[in-house]
């Protein structure tokens, strides 16, 4: 195998491993919130946290390097549209996901701190972390649902 199949490889299973990761994450954490258990959703959260530092982060870092690499490698002009696409839609995706990242830590420590005082409840700033993060995987998902059809298909936009 040479070097562009394998970096192809590996961009395309940590492109599955980010996206897969990211939506198997919230997919947890929103439905665990719906269910007003704080025990549930401090564990939880704590294992949201853990998987977006053991997967998502990785992903995030090795698919710009790889995209680009497999873009000057495959020959495609920089200003290729389907090209500047992909990388403005990943920048609003990570745009939104730092943000969530700081926002998941805090709803951690949150609950992890009412689920160790045995409270019954989580206080109001955690809804509010919770929604403001919500708000934030929506365009970070869609953007990133329009990059893997990007990245598949590159199609010649005007």
């Amino acid at each position: 195998m040479n070097a562009y199949l394998l970096v192809k490889t590996l961009h395309i299973l940590s492109s599955v491993l980010l996206v897969g990761t990211g939506f198997g994450s919230a997919f947890y954490l929103f439905f665990i919130n719906r269910t007003g258990s704080v025990q549930a959703i401090a564990a939880v959260s704590r294992l949201v946290v853990r998987a977006d530092w053991w997967f998502t982060t990785p992903a995030v870092l090795f698919q710009p390097i790889s995209g680009l690499w497999l873009v000057h490698t495959a020959g495609w002009p920089w200003n290729t549209p389907w090209v500047v696409a992909s990388v403005a839609l990943y920048v609003i995706a990570g745009l939104c996901w730092l943000p969530v990242v700081w926002i998941q830590i805090q709803m951690t420590r949150i609950a992890a701190d009412c689920a160790e005082r045995g409270d019954a409840s989580l206080p109001l700033t955690y809804w509010t972390y919770a929604r403001t993060w919500e708000w934030l995987g929506y365009p970070a998902f869609v953007a990133m649902v329009i990059v893997y059809f990007l990245m598949v298909t590159k199609p010649a936009l005007v």
